[in-house]
């Protein structure tokens, strides 16, 4: 858990950086700068959006009387994928792009599923319980 901390922490943001500062010197500041803004406004209308059409699924679902676990699960990927969208660069932008798009998300959500069953299985799954 340590290692994924440092590299969301450290790694990533010094590849950003790097990619920012080399587009930058290819096309211009302005330019990078505009293509950072745009990317920002781009997905968080596509988060609001495909967060609505979401939040109307976990509500039929609910109506029809059936656990949301999916929905709820997408909306997670969409909160977490606008969030990468307003963190500048170019990185980010892209995993922020996949976790939005339906299709993509799909994959995203196979992925962790095989991760977590994998946690699960050599025992390193965390569970919380009250008292």
């Amino acid at each position: 858990m340590l290692g994924y901390l440092i590299a969301l922490f450290t790694i990533v943001p010094a590849v950003e950086l790097v990619l920012l500062i080399e587009v930058g010197q290819r096309i211009g500041a302005v330019y990078t700068v505009g293509i950072v803004v745009l990317t920002g406004v781009l997905g968080a209308f596509l988060a609001k959006l495909q967060g609505l059409l979401t939040l109307k699924r976990i509500q039929d679902d609910v109506n029809r009387g059936v656990m949301p676990a999916e929905a709820m699960f997408d909306g997670v990927i969409i909160l977490c994928s606008g969030l990468l969208l307003l963190t500048p660069g170019f990185v980010t932008d892209f995993l922020g792009f996949a976790g939005l798009l339906p299709f993509t998300r799909r994959a995203i959500k196979r992925l962790l599923a095989r991760k977590a069953s994998k946690m699960i299985r050599e025992g390193r799954a965390v569970s919380f319980r009250t008292f």
